[in-house]
């Protein structure tokens, strides 16, 4: 059975894309903890753990997880994008890349934001757009 991650990939769950290519997906976290909490994907890789994957998985993964980190950083105002890997919650690997005015702002302990869907589907097509013209 395909995972949840998997399901957004293929269009069959809707989100807010980011950012994709044939291998691999970006889109917004729906519990983000701050505007433009983007999670980056393998599409056709569903293990849960990045060190189980291939290493042109993960090498691709990660190159892709840096332009969509640098499109992040134009669309959304922010000091740094940080980055983290946990995989605790779905089984499928992903980068979380979070847009960051201080340290505090990786804690995923914190209460998450809710956004407005036009608030997060604006700010999707800006990181969108900015990866596009890349």
């Amino acid at each position: 059975m395909a995972t949840i991650f998997t399901r957004i990939a293929n269009g069959e769950i809707p989100s807010y894309k980011c950012a994709e290519n044939e291998d691999f997906y970006a889109f917004l976290d729906i519990a983000p903890m701050a505007k433009g909490h983007t999670l980056v994907i393998p599409k056709h890789v569903e293990d849960d753990y990045i060190f189980h994957l291939d290493e042109k998985t993960y090498e691709g993964l990660t190159k892709f997880a840096r332009e969509v980190a640098v499109a992040i950083g134009q669309a959304v105002p922010c000091k740094r994008v940080g980055v983290a890997v946990l995989g605790m919650e779905v089984p499928h690997t992903h980068i979380h890349l979070i847009p960051l005015q201080t340290e505090a702002d990786m804690d995923f302990r914190k209460p998450k934001l809710t956004l407005a869907p036009e608030e997060m589907k604006a700010i999707a097509d800006a990181i969108l757009a900015a990866y596009e013209n890349r």
